[in-house]
Parts: structure tokens; C-alpha cells; sequence
């Protein structure tokens, strides 16, 4: 170019060029070059140059020389000045390179390597080719989850890829689950718990908690652990419970202390709260016969092998002294190795009720959310009787927030966390539900039903290696329904086979077959929506899962087995 322009509103330390001449007052007047001199052009080039020397580290080019070829661009100078404006755009920058925001290569190609290595392992006899390829792709995908190379979301997305891309499953079968109503109620929980956040009710709820139970953190769980033991035989459905009322009502009352996700304060009260509750979670569940939704499943299986009924009573008996006990011990464990960074704020019950003051009454959508949410828990607890199942209740209760504009569905599509836990989630269930159906559980059982009866041991050790196969093996699960239509019938009928008191056994297997969900993130309902709130990291969700489960056998095989003989259960 001929010219450079440069304006005296950039802050470079350059200034308008005096005008030569003006033909009328109008400063934009065009100005033909012909009347100026050569050399008073080559003049206002030098001036230019001399006053850019400052910046010229910040240039990669030179102003060139003006030729009478230049004629057609100079002609566009004006007659009162030449006006050079420089802007950070006519700098050459050098553009900072961009950090890679693909998948973190290691952890990537430790799941490939372990799916490509188990698919060319020699299939097991009795084993199917296709429930091979299916196991290989699913453990793929589980190291994959565990080793995070991208959001669990995108992993699950791939396995299911890998699925239909080899034929192991169809397209239909591969995305089955996105059918299944557990992953709908746990994203719908998400969305209300958006709601209760919102509309203030959280908060006010959080801090009648806080008021009441906030002198310290130790007290505060154990009046929320309680409270859901509470409602557990009242609500069969552990995700509902958990993403439906207390997963809104915790979020709510880490922010009021103070302790929020991704700003390093997780640890102050969220990490071990979020924890404490689910692991107690499934305590809850195997104390009564209606706290979880797989639990009649069992009492019929029960049924069906050993001709004996488990009733209500049955169950809340023999489950109450170990549950009892586990309730109080799981939340004290995890506060001695797993602290939250506050243990005690004596002033907390004082400034909450200051809060509680100054939020003053109810407001309109605090009204429609407390209704809702009520509406909502009313047919989860007389849903059976009414016919409307736990995700009926729950889209019915989101419909009236969205209609009321409590919630907006731009803010359900902004919950990103929820559509992630909704895909991977559905993923493992339908891999998980497909190995079910190809017969490699029912393969697995049989073997080590084989192994276990041929060791020739007392049923009591026998009996002790089966509940270990059995709740271990629920790291291949993500649903306890899934694993105790697999499992349940052969392993309790090997276990009465080697002289384990019938009734006995099929106690133990039921309560365990709720104990075992808290090893993962996927494998109860209730796991997917505290870890959805990203309190805890995936790796301490799975450290602590695999301690506290060693703590509960501990607890109901000791305990539970002195209680169990006390009431004559063998």
C-alpha cells in the first residue's frame, strides 16, 4: 500500500499529519496528489517512518516506497491530511498455539489396548463369540470411564459405536436403554434439582437444616443420612429418593456453606457430604423390602428356588440391627478419612436463621416448587396403588414447573451434567443387560458354582467365597435388577446345595444385592446422581466405594450374623 493510516484515538503516540491545503471547510475533501510535490511525498513517508520506530518490533513489514506507478491508490489521500491510522489489526500476530482439547492419548489407548487385547483372547467353552466381543467392548469402556480420556458421556458414545461398528450389537439393541426409565429419572432429577436451587427453596430448606443441625458438619450428615432412612421404606425407588429430594436438598446446603464445584472448595463440606450420602444411600435401601425397586424381585426369586416367603416384617427385622449399625458407622469412617476441611462453626445456626430473616416469606415459585415437589413424592410413595411408576411421577411433576416457568427447558438443556449421566448410563445398562442376555453370567455363575462345590469346604467358608463372587462381580453391573435376575437363583441354590441355611442365604444375597451398588458410579440409581454432582473425583468415588464396601460386609456378615442367630434365622 501506499499509505498507512493512523488515528490519534489509538493510544501508539502518533498524531494527526498537518493538512496541506484545504479546498473548501470540509475536512474530508479529496485532495489530488498531482498538486503535491514528489518529494514532499517521499518528506511525509520519512516523517511516518521516523515516528513509527517505537512500535516497529510490533510490525514485520516496511512502508514502501511511492512511485508514480502509486498514483491510483494515493489519489485516496486527503487535501487537509493524510490521515495513518494503526490498529492492533494491522500488526502481524503471531497466534499462540492452542492447547489440545482432544482425548488425553494414554488414558486412550489403555482402553483400546485392553478391549483389542481381551477380543483376541480364545473365547472360554460354553461362552458366545458375541458375548466375548461384547465383554471386551465393555471393559473397554470401563477402564475408558475410570481412566477419563474424554467426559464419561463421549467414552460410553464410543463403546456404543464400537458395538454397532463391529456387529457385536445392532443399532436398535446398542441404544435399547435410552428407552429405559432409570437414566430418564435420574436426568429428570437434575432438572428439578435446577428448580429447587432456583426458586430459592434450597436455600431456605438448607438453612432450617443448618439452623437446627449446623453447629457441625458431623451432625449435619447424620440428620440427612436419617432423614433418607426415613423415607426409604416409603419411596421404593432409591433414584428418586436420591436425585429427587436429596441430591437438591445437599447441592443446596454446600453452596449455602460455602463449598461450591470447580473453585477448589469441594472439600470444605461437599466432597464428604456428597459421599457420606450416597454410601448410606444403599444401606437405606437393604432395610426394607420396599426401599429399592429390585428388592421384590429377590423375595420372588427367593420364592421360586426355595419355596420360602420373605414378608415385609421378615426383612425390617433381620436388616434393622446391621443397617442400624452401618448408618452410624459409614458417615463417622468417612469423616476420620475423608474430612471435609470444616468440622464445627458454632455461629452457623445463629447466621442461618439471620438468613432465614432475610429471605422473609415464601415467594410464588418457591410455592409452586414446594407443591410440586410434594405432588411429586405423593406418587412416588402411592404410585403402586395408583398405577404411576417413579419417571410418570417425575415428568409430571417437571411438566408443572415448565408450565409455570419455574424452570425453562433452556435451562434443562443447559444441564449438561444431566445428558452426560443419561448417556453414559444408558450405555452400560444396555452393554451390561446384552452380556445378561448372550448367557455369559449364567456361564460365569455355573463356573464358579463348579469351583466352590468342589472345594470340598464347610458350607459356612463356602458360603463366605460365594457372597465375595457374588458382590464383587457387581463391577460387570449397572443395575442391581440386572445382576440379581443374572445371579441370585444359582448362586443361592449352590449356597443351599453346600448346607447354607436356605432362608439364611437368601437374606444375606438380597441385603448384599443392594450393599454392592455403592463400589461404582453406575452401579445403583442413586450413584449416577451423587457423582453427577461432581463433588467427589471418579478415582476417591471408586477407592472409598471398594472400602466402605469391605466395612459392610464387616458389619452384616458379623454383626448381622450374630443378630441373625439370636432371631433364628439359622
Amino acid at each position: 500500500m501506499a499509505s498507512l493510516v493512523l488515528t490519534s484515538s489509538c493510544n501508539l503516540g502518533f498524531r494527526s499529519l498537518p493538512s496541506r491545503r484545504s479546498r473548501s471547510a470540509n475536512a474530508s475533501s479529496p485532495v489530488n496528489i498531482r498538486s503535491s510535490t514528489r518529494s514532499e511525498v517521499f518528506s511525509l513517508q520519512n516523517r511516518i517512518c521516523s515516528r513509527s520506530n517505537s512500535l516497529k518490533n510490533s510490525f514485520v513489514g516496511v512502508l514502501p516506497s511511492i512511485t508514480p506507478k502509486d498514483s491510483n491508490c494515493a489519489r485516496s489521500l486527503s487535501d487537509r491530511s493524510v490521515i495513518v491510522r494503526a490498529s492492533a489489526s494491522s500488526a502481524a500476530v503471531v497466534p499462540s498455539s492452542q492447547p489440545w482439547q482432544g482425548a488425553s492419548m494414554k488414558p486412550l489407548l489403555a482402553s483400546i489396548a485392553t478391549g483389542v487385547i481381551l477380543w483376541f483372547v480364545p473365547v472360554p467353552g460354553g461362552v458366545s463369540r458375541n458375548a466375548w466381543q461384547l465383554l471386551s467392548i465393555f471393559l473397554a469402556t470401563i477402564v475408558g470411564i475410570i481412566t477419563q480420556p474424554l467426559p464419561l458421556g463421549a467414552v460410553a458414545l464410543m463403546g456404543l459405536g464400537a458395538c454397532v461398528l463391529t456387529k457385536t450389537l445392532t443399532f436398535a439393541a446398542a441404544f435399547s436403554a435410552f428407552g429405559d426409565p432409570i437414566p430418564w429419572l435420574i436426568a429428570l432429577a437434575f432438572f428439578f434439582a435446577r428448580g429447587f436451587i432456583k426458586t430459592g427453596l434450597g436455600n431456605r430448606i438448607a438453612y432450617q437444616f443448618v439452623s437446627l443441625f449446623g453447629s457441625s458438619s458431623l451432625g449435619l450428615g447424620y440428620s440427612l443420612v436419617f432423614s433418607e432412612a426415613l423415607l426409604a421404606p416409603a419411596i421404593p425407588s432409591v433414584s428418586a429418593r436420591a436425585g429427587g429430594i436429596f441430591l437438591p436438598l445437599v447441592k443446596s446446603l454446600c453452596v449455602a456453606c460455602g463449598s461450591n464445584v470447580g473453585d477448589g472448595t469441594e472439600n470444605r463440606l461437599g466432597s464428604w457430604l456428597m459421599l457420606t450420602c450416597f454410601q448410606t444411600s444403599v444401606i437405606s435401601s437393604a432395610m426394607f423390602l420396599t426401599a429399592m425397586a429390585a428388592n421384590p424381585l429377590s423375595a420372588n426369586l427367593t420364592f421360586n428356588t426355595i419355596k420360602q416367603t420373605i414378608g415385609w416384617t421378615d426383612w425390617a427385622k433381620a436388616a434393622f440391627v446391621p443397617g442400624l449399625v452401618s448408618l452410624i458407622v459409614v458417615p463417622l469412617l468417612l469423616y476420620v478419612i475423608y474430612p471435609p476441611t470444616v468440622k464445627s462453626s458454632p455461629d452457623a445456626p445463629k447466621l442461618a436463621r439471620e438468613k432465614l430473616e432475610k429471605m422473609g416469606p415464601m415467594t410464588k415459585n418457591e410455592i409452586i416448587m414446594t407443591v410440586t415437589l410434594l405432588l411429586t413424592v405423593g406418587l412416588w410413595i402411592f404410585g403402586g396403588v395408583l398405577g404411576v411408576d417413579a419417571v410418570t411421577a417425575a415428568i409430571l411433576g417437571l411438566s408443572v414447573l415448565l408450565i409455570t416457568g419455574v424452570v425453562t427447558w433452556k435451562e434443562c438443556l443447559a444441564e449438561g451434567v444431566a445428558w452426560d449421566t443419561l448417556t453414559w448410563f444408558a450405555a452400560l445398562i444396555a452393554m451390561a443387560g446384552y452380556l445378561n442376555k448372550y448367557g455369559l453370567f449364567s456361564w460365569f455363575s455355573q463356573t464358579v458354582v463348579k469351583f466352590v462345590g468342589g472345594l470340598g469346604l464347610s458350607w459356612q467358608a463356602s458360603f463366605g467365597i460365594l457372597v465375595i463372587l457374588y458382590f464383587y462381580s457387581h463391577y460387570f453391573f449397572a443395575s442391581g435388577a440386572a445382576h440379581i435376575g443374572a445371579m441370585f437363583t444359582a448362586f443361592l441354590s449352590v449356597a443351599s446345595a453346600l448346607g447354607t441355611p436356605p432362608l439364611f442365604g437368601a437374606m444375606v444375597l438380597s441385603f448384599l444385592s443392594n450393599l454392592m451398588g455403592g463400589l461404582t458410579h453406575y452401579g445403583i440409581g442413586s450413584a449416577p446422581v451423587f457423582y453427577g454432582a461432581n463433588y467427589v473425583p471418579l478415582g476417591q468415588w471408586w477407592g472409598y466405594g471398594f472400602l466402605i464396601s469391605i466395612v459392610n460386609i464387616i458389619i452384616w456378615l458379623g454383626i448381622g450374623g450374630v443378630w441373625w442367630k439370636f432371631i433364628g434365622l439359622w
